[in-house]
């Protein structure tokens, strides 16, 4: 972890409602925006079964995993029902002129699949 924000990306590029992929400090980023400007980071892999959250869908503050429909809260990532239980690992996220950047958190141990 860096006590530092790094650029993730170009505002530009992240349209409200929509989300990317970024790799930072080694780790798989997805960055959120949603309809009403809001701008989350979070990992972007599922807890419950591996999955990339950036091929899911964004629906208001929900971020749907593809595999098994597991839904995480954008703003604190907690799980918010089955079949994931485990939150998905937050980091601070700001814009700084036209970029979006990102403080990576410490990395959370990576929990086994819950198959």
């Amino acid at each position: 972890m860096t006590d530092q924000f790094q650029k993730a990306m170009s505002l530009a590029d992240l349209p409200e409602g929509s989300m990317r992929d970024c790799v930072l400090e080694g780790r798989e980023i997805v960055v959120c925006r949603t309809k009403d400007g809001g701008l989350y980071a979070l990992d972007n892999i599922c807890t419950h079964a591996f999955a990339r959250m950036c091929e899911g869908r964004l629906r208001g503050t929900r971020l749907i995993c593809p595999l098994h429909g597991a839904a995480f809260d954008l703003r604190d990532g907690r799980a918010l029902g089955a079949p994931a239980s485990k939150p998905l690992g937050c980091h601070e996220v700001r814009i700084s002129g036209d970029d979006i950047e990102v403080r990576v958190a410490a990395a959370a141990p990576i929990p086994a699949p819950q198959l």
